[in-house]
């Protein structure tokens, strides 16, 4: 009788995945942004198609992520929203389809958080964003796969890559904000 492949490992009291190269499960994922509306409310989104692969490395402080994202995707809850997004006046996602992300080093960790440094392209720009990245736990699927959940935020100034569109309000202060906040969860799962 074949023993069982540990899916797990302890990291400094952690119970983290097996080294190997894990893949975002698309039913289990949310990649997600808040941006400020009118100054005054929040409005949600998020990218309906969006990949990822994660390479948990020995040392799991050499672990990296590659993630790409289809920007026509994008989803506010209002259709007229959604196309102005994807016009010329933001992600212009004819000519652009796709953004990525790809890290470049763990900068710090401390318990279940690690912070990645990471280059994120939009409109073919390429500009340094730094993600906080909570481990969630890992373990074996039902189906016997191994798997591990996360949660990821970071802000931008959305106007470094070009995503400049906005409107002056008369009593001050823009239609749009300049800061978007990305809110990412989801679970690896690993490549057979």
């Amino acid at each position: 009788m074949t023993e069982p492949v540990a899916n797990t490992r302890t990291f400094e009291g952690l119970q983290i995945p097996t080294a190997g190269t894990y893949d975002l499960d698309a039913a289990h994922k949310r990649v997600g942004f808040v941006a400020r509306h009118l100054m005054v409310a929040k409005v949600r989104g998020q990218f309906a198609d969006a990949s990822a692969t994660i390479t948990i490395g020995e040392d799991p402080l050499e672990s990296s992520v590659t993630a790409t994202i289809n920007t026509a995707s994008i989803e506010t809850g209002q259709v007229d929203r959604d196309n102005h997004l994807r016009s010329g006046d933001f992600f212009e996602s004819e000519k652009f389809p796709v953004m990525t992300y790809r890290s470049t080093s763990i900068k710090s960790h401390s318990g279940a958080e690690f912070v990645l440094n990471g280059e994120l392209t939009i409109k073919d720009v390429t500009k340094p964003v730094e993600l906080v990245v909570e481990f969630e736990g890992a373990g074996t699927s039902p189906y016997g796969q191994a798997v591990f959940g996360f949660s990821a935020t970071a802000e931008i100034d959305r106007e470094q890559w070009g995503l400049t569109w906005n409107m002056a309000l008369e009593s001050g202060g823009v239609m749009v904000s300049r800061k978007i906040k990305i809110e990412i969860e989801g679970e690896g799962i690993r490549r057979a």
